[in-house]
């Protein structure tokens, strides 16, 4: 029995590649097409070309939705690409690294709609604002064991943090983050974005925009190293 359907199984697939290779075949057998049933949800069976044409209609359907999605994706990332130029435009604005991270994080909170920014830079603060958004460890990525991996890759780091390194960037505010993105700020040290929301980062998203403002956020801080 078993075998009979397998040989069954194997006629219906040669049947359907042969029909594939010879499209055609029913002009020249319009008998066997009159004969055809077509599948339907509803309703009795219909012509072999009413169903061609719904399941062309079918097809052109799924197609304007696939094209509605990819007009508004791409509208999504212009609008991200300008608010990242603005930003980096209004970095080059700034004359002190303290204005150059007053500017960043009010951009990340107030453009980006961020939750929580941590901006983590590997030298004296002394001359920089006193803020709960900004950790300097004068002693360098090597006070920081926990992140030791995360700095030797330089690749972002999206999702859920261990906590160890939420309690770190985020102290009394750590309970609230649910996800977040880490990313390197070159040699001078790291920015945290944390989200209350779980799904705002996660290991599959894209990272090209936040790469760009990592970078726009590292050349800022560059000018200013020898201060």
């Amino acid at each position: 029995m078993a075998d009979l359907t397998l040989k069954q199984s194997l006629e219906a697939m040669d049947i359907a590649e042969y029909l594939r290779q010879h499209p055609r075949f029913l002009e020249n057998f319009p008998d066997v097409a009159a004969e055809l049933v077509m599948p339907r949800e509803h309703g009795p069976a219909a012509s072999l070309a009413a169903y061609q044409l719904e399941a062309l209609r079918a097809r052109n359907r799924e197609l304007n939705d696939r094209l509605a999605e990819l007009v508004s994706i791409a509208g999504a990332n212009e609008q991200l690409m300008v608010r990242v130029h603005t930003l980096t435009v209004g970095l080059l604005r700034d004359n002190t690294l303290a204005d150059v991270l007053k500017s960043f994080v009010g951009a990340l909170n107030e453009d980006f709609h961020t939750d929580l920014v941590r901006v983590v830079l590997f030298r004296d603060g002394a001359d920089l604002p006193r803020a709960d958004w900004l950790i300097c460890v004068p002693a360098g990525a090597k006070a920081l064991p926990a992140f030791a991996d995360f700095l030797g890759r330089g690749e972002p780091a999206c999702g859920r943090l261990a906590q160890e390194k939420l309690d770190r960037l985020f102290a009394a505010d750590a309970a609230e983050v649910q996800s977040a993105a880490l990313l390197k700020i070159g040699d001078a040290g790291m920015l945290a974005i944390g989200s209350k929301d779980p799904n705002r980062f996660h290991p599959g998203i894209g990272t090209l925009f936040l790469k760009l403002i990592a970078q726009a956020l590292d050349a800022a801080v560059a000018r200013y190293a020898t201060e």
